[in-house]
């Protein structure tokens, strides 16, 4: 049986160090904090750089929380993301600090779980590739490749670069002398099953080997480029399995993570080597795709980080249609994202190679653009505006994308530039643009103006700025609250709704306190969020937690509950009452009649009970 060479930490002294610790104290170690209020703390964050306090630790509830990075926690999880600590590491640190002796402590050796044996697995994999690279005359010639490439031993070494043997028996036959289950590193995908029913043998052979780490800095899998031509294919990476999932990679973003809260601001790229030479040239804050569509996971991922996103795609077709798709997808967590627009057929290793850091850097500060005007620019490039039929779809596709821009003032831009450029008059101009708004499609209206129902998406997380939220959004956040406070609120939830909220996040902190609570713990912020093993949702929850607001009554709880039950009945009215205007604008009454009156019906269900669009937060 293989063990964790760490411990699990008897849970009585885990509870003490709990109830003991005063969280204001040791973060006060580290960083200047200032009261305010009866039980806030404020202060600069020491997870990113910032020169106006967003940092705010509450002593009641033994949680900090930061509204500028999203930064949050309680004392343990500070001391692991700050202290870089493990969990042991941790708890036996805070127990030092309180004079307790654990010096006769019994650590007890806990099996380790399947997932747990495939990550050892990888690690393994990954000394053994990067040993063969950095030290043998098997890895000269991946070592000499990576030279050409300008990649340097530093580098190598940062991103623990590897080479796999052509042998493909050597990783197998390493794996089995440490005792690992063959099958388990099969389905880890280190190695690979024939067909046939014949003997496994190593899944890489004669490749370059950039590891693949979770959010954590584990390994989970591998992007292994062919060294030869004839070796296919070119790219080949690590097979879907219960550690590696292609679309929830971020490469590099174990490393670029403490860099990008400094900076405030994550490079975005496609490819693991564009990580590689852009690090080796001074951009320390970038991570990569894998050449994927990005998902609101990843983009959730990169958000709570920093808001600020430079995209740097190849300069072909498929680059930029990449980074325009992924850009839209980073918008709508609440990202700022500007793109770079790569020299045509350059992709930002060559860039880098042949022009060097300063120009690069150029590039990023001087050239990167707004979406919509990367998209503009992109779309002038395809169209001959000196053809009538080119010049009028080129003015349309331009006002769909303005219509896109939340800003007044750079709507105006776009539609004065077009004003000018094809001497036609602004209120022609915007008589188009209010034409082509009735003539969208209702769903994506509604879908690009409130948040999602659970049934139809993942929904959105709060949005950056804060400030305003839909209302059922605010429900769903204060009932959560109450829930964390109270027993009885959750009760009173669990009876009424159980776990349909509107939103995933919140419906799955719902079903952890659910299972808290029904394990016998009492209610307690910081003790749940530790309960919780999804780093998102304790994120989540702590800024809950840390948002000011009043205490639950009886009035505002039958409010939240009607808010969170008719919401999904309010958005097939809203979607409803646009397809009345439409209908009424083509003026078919049959239509328009039907529809008002399937209005009316839903208006009744509900008993005419509909939320304000936005409320304040704070």
């Amino acid at each position: 049986m293989i063990v964790r060479l760490s411990k699990t930490i008897p849970e009585p002294l885990i509870r003490e160090v709990r109830e003991r610790t005063d969280i204001v104290d040791v973060i006060g170690e580290v960083v200047e904090l200032k009261k305010q209020g009866q039980d806030r703390y404020v202060g600069l964050c020491p997870f990113h750089g910032e020169n106006t306090p967003s940092f705010s630790v509450s002593k009641d509830r033994q949680l900090y929380h930061c509204f500028g990075c999203k930064a949050s926690g309680n004392v343990v999880s500070f001391l692991i993301d700050h202290g870089k600590l493990s969990f042991q590491e941790a708890i036996m640190k805070l127990a030092d600090n309180l004079n307790i002796d654990t010096q006769h402590v019994e650590l007890s050796p806990e099996p380790t779980s399947e997932g747990e044996k495939m990550r050892e697995g990888h690690s393994l994999a990954a000394r053994f590739y990067h040993h063969l690279l950095m030290n043998t005359e098997q890895g000269r010639a991946a070592y000499q490749y990576f030279k050409e490439r300008g990649v340097n031993e530093e580098a190598m070494l940062h991103f623990r670069l590897g080479y796999a043997p052509r042998e493909r028996s050597s990783l197998k036959t390493l794996l089995d002398k440490r005792e690992f289950d063959l099958k388990l590193m099969a389905n880890a995908g280190l190695l690979q099953v024939p067909e046939d029913g014949r003997s496994s043998y190593d899944r890489f052979s004669d490749r370059v080997m950039f590891p693949l780490h979770d959010i954590g800095g584990k390994h989970v899998g591998f992007n292994a480029r062919a060294l030869v031509k004839d070796n296919h294919p070119k790219y080949l990476n690590s097979p879907e399995s219960a550690l590696f999932k292609k679309s929830n990679m971020l490469y590099a973003y174990h490393l670029a993570k403490p860099v990008a809260r400094k900076k405030d601001q994550v490079v975005l790229f496609e490819g693991c080597m564009d990580v590689v030479s852009a690090w080796i040239h001074g951009i320390d804050n970038g991570i990569a795709t894998l050449g994927t569509a990005m998902n609101q996971s990843q983009a959730k991922r990169i958000r709570n980080l920093t808001e600020n996103v430079i995209l740097c795609y190849d300069g072909d077709q498929a680059g930029e249609e990449a980074a325009i798709k992924n850009a839209e997808t980073l918008q709508g967590v609440g990202c700022d994202v500007r793109v770079v627009p790569m020299p045509e057929g350059k992709d930002p290793d060559e860039f880098l190679t042949e022009y060097g850091s300063k120009a690069f850097v150029h590039l990023i500060e001087n050239e990167a653009t707004a979406v919509s005007s990367f998209k503009i620019a992109r779309l002038r490039r395809e169209k001959n505006l000196q053809r009538e039929g080119d010049r009028r779809e080129y003015i349309e596709r331009v006002l769909e994308i303005v219509l896109g821009v939340e800003s007044a003032i750079e709507r105006e831009y776009f539609m004065k530039d077009l004003s000018q450029e094809f001497d036609i008059s602004l209120d022609a101009l915007h008589q188009e643009l209010t034409s082509i708004e009735q003539r969208r499609n209702h769903t994506d209206s509604v879908q690009s103006r409130s948040f999602k129902p659970r049934a139809q998406s993942a929904p959105q997380k709060a949005q950056v700025k804060r400030e305003l939220l839909p209302a059922f959004h605010r429900a769903e956040r204060m009932l959560i609250r109450s829930m964390i406070d109270d027993e009885q609120w959750a009760d009173e939830v669990k009876d009424h709704i159980g776990g349909e909220f509107n939103v995933d996040q919140y419906a799955a902190i719902a079903a952890y306190l659910y299972a808290f609570y029904a394990d016998g713990h009492e209610a307690s912020s910081h003790s749940f969020i530790m309960h919780m093993d999804d780093r998102e949702l304790q994120q989540i929850a702590t800024e809950i937690m840390m948002e000011s607001g009043m205490e639950m009554t009886k009035e505002a709880f039958t409010d939240y509950i009607e808010l969170v039950k008719n919401y999904p009945t309010w958005v097939e009215i809203e979607g409803k009452e646009h397809e009345l205007k439409d209908a009424e604008r083509r003026k078919d009454i049959e239509a328009a009649l039907k529809i008002g009156n399937e209005i009316i019906a839903l208006k009744k269900r509900i008993g005419g009970k509909f939320p304000k669009k936005r409320t304040n937060v704070r």
